[in-house]
């Protein structure tokens, strides 16, 4: 088995790319990168072709035709990763919003704590940690997840986070063809497979910062699957044996 890996979703993050891998690869520990890159335009799977000659054997690339969504760029990730037999596997965004000096301290709610998956908390007992949002999308991104708590009962504060860390076998035992989400609400989706197989879940204190360079890729389409996926997939858990 080989020990940890960070999957990083790219759609034009030229701007972001070289300095994110750069600061994964800098950690104390060590982790490899596999970015999967939508078709950028922008040139983000060059830029990143030209750095696996610096980071042989550490840096991986999976090129995707074109853009499909969130969810299937990890779901198609999350496949490679198992199938390369890596051990802990990491979602994390490329634009430094989840701050790579967090990675070790998810690894560490795994090693050490016994999490069968750690999620990198925005709102963990009730404090808001985010940096640089407006009033309107903090209160929105804050109320979306207190809507999927309530609705699912999950036990989670940070229901939408998208910085996680899964042990293999949180992957291996989710049924991954079956999950439905593209956008965002993806996350939601795994955190409640995972909840529902008993899996032990750990939330870790991390402080959000929004993007510096780029463009946020949220959208009306990726609000609107979150709010009415979510009561979709409660009641089809109703029924699941």
């Amino acid at each position: 088995m080989r020990d940890a890996i960070v999957i990083i979703p790219t759609y034009n993050e030229i701007e972001n790319i070289e300095a994110i891998i750069r600061a994964v690869f800098s950690q104390k520990k060590s982790f490899e990168i596999l970015v999967v890159d939508d078709n950028s335009p922008d040139g983000t799977s060059q830029k990143v072709k030209v750095l696996q000659n610096e980071f042989a054997n550490q840096l991986h690339l999976l090129n995707r035709p074109k853009k499909t969504g969130l969810g299937t760029a990890y779901i198609e990730a999350f496949k490679w990763c198992l199938n390369e037999e890596y051990t802990y596997i990491f979602e994390m965004d490329a634009d430094f919003s989840h701050n790579p000096n967090d990675l070790i301290h998810l690894y560490n709610a795994c090693i050490i704590e016994g999490a069968d998956m750690s999620i990198g908390s925005r709102y963990i007992n009730n404090r808001v940690n985010v940096v640089n949002w407006d009033m309107k999308r903090l209160l929105m991104s804050y109320f979306a997840s207190k809507y999927v708590k309530l609705i699912t009962r999950m036990r989670i504060d940070d229901t939408t986070a998208g910085f996680v860390c899964y042990h293999r076998r949180v992957l291996d035992t989710i049924d991954l063809d079956k999950i439905k989400f593209v956008g965002y609400a993806f996350q939601i989706e795994m955190k409640f497979n995972a909840y529902l197989k008993k899996f032990k879940i750990i939330e870790v204190p991390i402080i959000f910062t929004d993007r510096k360079k780029g463009k946020s890729k949220m959208s009306g389409g990726i609000i609107s699957e979150a709010i009415f996926g979510v009561i979709n997939m409660k009641f089809k858990s109703l029924f699941r044996s």
